[in-house]
């Protein structure tokens, strides 16, 4: 039987791991798996915040009966309407029928649209508060980070962040469950991947909801996916990413992707990449888009400044996977990348003009001169890779 786990004097952690889902949201690859968190305040009124994921509902509410030790569940806090948060709401309310759900009206329209429930529904407005005894809680709406109904929620006593997904990560966490307790740094890149592939479209609403909590004292963060941030430094370096990866800023840097049927284009890439890493580009990162997951592909490009896309023409369009990359890229609003591109053909170009228009719809900045190869590599097209890659490095060293 597995048991809660209590962070602090009042805080307890019932939280479950999953190692056993491949795809998060059906799509993102989940190699070291994810957690889904729920945490309880015991006070004078006892106060739950979000739910998990049904498949683990059972481990779940049993670690929550414990946890209330024969007290009664007075508010159920809902943070985050998604599934894996709210999946366990329905069997929970059977558990505990008196048990009052607070979120705002967003969140009341969706659990009755998602579980019929209408009764007992407590609807709260940015800025107001609910007493539990020796501890308050404070509500702010942060919409669109990533759902229109999520809210955070401040502990004022413990200055305790109850983030929902904000600041979450994928990747169990295997034994301990506090920064303290684990070795924190395995976890920010799968950070930046949570953000880039879930919440990467809506860096204006992160950065106002960054904004409206910058006033706050925060000595723990307690997110709905991956560990709890307790320690200060740490805490610091989570909310500076996320600032970071909002304002879409890269670091210095060129990510590679691009299309290959037989071999090509791949020595385009190839010759591109010597080239930046010869004018002093260190954080070079190739990617074959029908290798590489495009999950990861999206965290490199959040992570760096240049992009460079290279395509052979297929059936007088771009190769399927470099067209599917770029509308994910697209569908995530980014901004300030330096963008160059290559392509290749065989009896007929159309991958470098569809390069083109993705360029100019992204209102990337268009950097050196793109590159079109017919059949194979020849000395003017590698010398014309030479001038991308050099135009890129040139570019790239102006912000340093």
């Amino acid at each position: 039987m597995l048991k809660p786990i209590q962070i602090k004097e009042d805080l307890f952690y019932l939280g479950v791991n999953d190692r056993t889902k491949e795809l998060f949201e059906s799509l993102w690859p989940l190699p070291e798996g994810v957690s889904y968190n729920s945490y309880l305040i015991r006070d004078e009124k006892n106060a739950l915040f979000d739910t998990v994921d049904i498949c683990y509902s059972d481990v779940f509410l049993k670690k929550l009966e414990i946890a209330l030790d024969g007290k009664p569940l007075d508010y159920l806090i809902i943070n985050h309407m998604e599934p894996d948060h709210s999946g366990s709401l329905a069997l929970l309310r059977t558990k505990y029928p008196d048990v009052q759900i607070v979120g705002n009206k967003r969140t009341a329209d969706m659990v009755q649209g998602f579980f019929d429930i209408k009764d007992g529904v407590k609807v709260i407005e940015d800025g107001d508060q609910l007493s539990l005894g020796k501890h308050n809680l404070v509500f702010y709406l942060t919409p669109m980070v990533h759902w229109p109904e999520t809210m955070m929620t401040y502990e004022t006593s413990d200055k305790i962040i109850f983030s929902g997904d904000a600041f979450g990560t994928f990747g169990t966490i295997d034994g301990g469950i506090t920064d303290t307790q684990l070795r924190p740094e395995r976890f920010y890149d799968e950070m930046v991947r949570y953000y880039s592939n879930v919440v990467g479209k809506f860096g204006s609403p992160v950065q106002k909801a960054l904004e409206k909590l910058s006033s706050l004292e925060i000595k723990y963060i307690c997110s709905t996916h991956g560990p709890i941030w307790t320690i200060p430094e740490q805490i610091n370096k989570v909310v500076s990413l996320y600032d970071k990866l909002s304002r879409y800023q890269g670091d210095e840097g060129v990510v590679i992707a691009y299309g290959s049927m037989y071999g090509n284009t791949e020595q385009m890439a190839e010759t591109i990449a010597h080239e930046l890493a010869v004018q002093g580009i260190k954080d070079v990162i190739i990617h074959n888009v029908s290798k590489s997951s495009h999950s990861y592909i999206l965290r490199d490009i959040f992570k760096y400044k240049g992009l460079i896309v290279g395509s052979p023409t297929y059936n007088n369009k771009l190769f399927p996977n470099v067209e599917y990359l770029l509308s994910k890229v697209e569908s995530r609003d980014m901004k300030n990348r330096c963008f160059g591109y290559f392509g290749s053909f065989t009896w007929a170009g159309a991958a470098v003009k569809r390069l083109a228009q993705f360029a100019e719809d992204s209102k990337f900045e268009v950097v050196g001169t793109p590159v079109e190869m017919k059949q194979s590599m020849h000395e003017d097209t590698y010398n014309a890779c030479i001038e991308l890659a050099k135009a890129m490095a040139d570019r790239l060293k102006q912000d340093r």
